[in-house]
């Protein structure tokens, strides 16, 4: 399988015609057609539907052109920090996280390498605790911001001096809005909506001290910016860390925190005998430096 024709069929899967694709490729059709058919017949898999006005993915194809798309971008990553090192310290660090206000703290260091080396690049790439690690496993980033409790037995890591506290996202205009802080029973008959992710659903469940089935749960999230559109619109109350939404001003909506209070540190993360770039190795040797 070649590398040129993984990058044919992302042409292909974006343009969705094999026309189009082929125009942008500088192909013939026929020969990008043929370059198609022996794909499949290399993974004996059907990865497209023709049809008269476009192709669209099988649901191989869709598993394939995300790993086609994680192959491409990693080789592409490898070859910029092939060129990079003839440079000095220049080029691309990647980072992936949650949503959490200690992205500060990234960002100071980011700041701080910056102004030593203005070639430096950053990437960052927002997903929860399972994408981020699946995409730090693959080679994808070079770093990742995870929210306790996290698995980090494989990973070398620095905890970082912060800490996120848990609360309910409301409108206002809600009855519970006039409570300082809420409780496990002020949220039993709530509508609610919460994090997908496995370990904080086992924290949550620890701290209302009963299994989440148990409760009104109307929507879950895996990053909390959709979340609160839905809270917005009265759909419902959602459990999330603190500052992440804004709440000041002419807001719809205020943040409470859980009492008994539940608050939770970070860790950045990077594999265990990681081979960094220059960039990679100077920006981890700061955070060493601030936080270690």
């Amino acid at each position: 399988m070649e590398l040129r024709v993984l990058r044919y069929f992302l042409a292909v899967a974006r343009e969705e015609s094999i026309s189009g694709a082929a125009e942008y490729l500088h192909l013939t059709q026929p020969t990008l057609s043929r370059q198609l058919m022996d794909l499949e017949e290399e993974l004996g898999k059907k990865l497209f539907t023709r049809g008269n006005r476009k192709v669209t993915l099988t649901e191989d194809g869709i598993l394939f052109r995300k790993r086609a798309s994680e192959i491409v971008e990693l080789v592409e990553k490898t070859e910029r920090e092939f060129h990079q090192a003839e440079e000095g310290i220049a080029g691309d660090i990647c980072i992936g996280g949650g949503e959490t206000d200690a992205m500060r703290l990234i960002a100071q260091v980011a700041r701080e390498l910056q102004c030593q080396h203005p070639n430096i690049r950053f990437h960052l790439h927002s997903g929860n605790a399972e994408d981020v690690t699946e995409r730090l496993d693959k080679g994808l980033l070079d770093f990742g911001m995870l929210i306790e409790p996290a698995d980090i037995k494989k990973y070398d890591y620095i905890r970082l001096p912060a800490q996120d506290t848990w609360g309910v996202l409301l409108r206002k205009d809600h009855p519970l809005a006039a409570r300082p802080a809420l409780s496990p029973q002020d949220l039993l008959d709530q509508p609610l909506i919460i994090s997908r992710q496995r370990m904080v659903r086992g924290d949550l469940a620890a701290w209302f001290q009963r299994d989440l089935e148990r409760l009104n749960i109307v929507a879950t999230y895996n990053l909390v910016y959709n979340a609160a559109r839905m809270v917005e619109e009265g759909v419902g109350c959602a459990l999330t860390l603190d500052k992440l939404i804004n709440t000041t001003g002419e807001s719809l909506l205020c943040f409470r925190p859980l009492e008994p209070a539940m608050k939770v540190g970070m860790d950045i993360v990077w594999k265990k005998y990681q081979v960094f770039s220059k960039a990679a190795d100077r920006f981890l040797q700061i955070l060493q430096d601030k936080f270690a």
